[in-house]
């Protein structure tokens, strides 16, 4: 596990695409099969095409049927060189490998300035699949946000917990974290625009109060460590010192995410946030 560098704009940070950190859903994964290359692909489907067995799903193996007298053939040995190239196979992602890959496109998908609200049928055509193959993965639009709400969840929560057990002071505690999470919003700009909201505009409303829980609970950890550092302060109120700093901060790092989008990710969220920080926060 990598030592948390000495200033909080050094902190580290995990970039997208990252898809250890993704938690698969495992019942959805359960039911993705993994299958030979040479396997006959799945049956049932609406866009597969009658001449090949196989639609534009990435998902299903594609293999050469055999010819219709194939059974009744024989052989000939100097027909076939045995150097010849066996045929090329679309290999079959893994299980789970899918969800990963609908996940890092949709957040791509994000990340281009003023783009407008994206549909599975964009989606798919982006990974080269039919809308089909994304219902396989994903019940629904609302599930795949919620898989980047997820990482954005363990990636930044992931980060604060090593910055509490490591960093004795609450004022440096305070510091990092929203150091972190700015620089997570910073690098992942897709994550930042389902962060602030702008992405869940017209998608299910429990999304967006998925993000609200995320910020109380960073202002939560702000308040904890605030406390200890206005207790070690001699404050007379650390309670009230600790609310106050705690809900500037917060709203401090969501308004630097959200001119961050507004601005076509131009106004980096971590400019002059150092001298900011200290500002705030002794």
């Amino acid at each position: 596990m990598p030592e948390m560098p000495a200033s909080p704009g050094d902190a580290p940070v995990e970039a997208w695409p990252q898809p250890a950190p993704l938690r698969i859903d495992a019942g959805a994964a359960a039911g993705v099969q993994a299958v030979a290359p040479n396997a006959a692909a799945e049956p049932g489907g609406p866009h597969e095409s009658a001449a090949t067995g196989a639609g534009p799903d990435a998902d299903r193996a594609v293999g050469s049927p055999p010819d219709a007298g194939a059974a009744d053939a024989v052989p000939v040995a100097d027909e076939t060189p045995v150097s010849a190239p066996a045929a090329r196979v679309r290999k079959r992602p893994k299980p789970g490998e899918r969800r990963v890959q609908i996940l890092q496109t949709l957040a791509q998908m994000l990340e281009q300035p003023g783009a407008e609200r994206i549909t599975t049928a964009a989606l798919a055509a982006q990974l080269k699949v039919s809308e089909a193959a994304l219902y396989r993965h994903f019940a629904s639009k609302a599930q795949m946000f919620e898989g980047l709400i997820e990482f954005i969840e363990s990636s930044v929560f992931t980060l604060i917990n090593q910055i509490v057990e490591r960093e004795g002071s609450g004022g440096e505690q305070s510091r990092r974290i929203v150091a972190v999470l700015l620089q997570f919003g910073e690098k992942n700009p897709g994550m930042t625009r389902v962060m602030v909201g702008d992405a869940l505009v017209f998608e299910h409303e429990r999304l967006g109060a998925r993000m609200n829980q995320f910020f109380d609970r960073v202002e939560s950890q702000l308040r904890q460590s605030l406390r200890l550092a206005a207790e070690a302060a001699g404050s007379a109120t650390p309670t009230v010192d600790a609310q106050a700093l705690a809900s500037a901060l917060t709203a401090l790092a969501v308004g630097r995410l959200q001119r961050y989008t507004r601005s076509g990710f131009k106004r980096l969220p971590t400019e002059h946030l150092d001298l900011a920080l200290l500002r705030l926060s002794s």
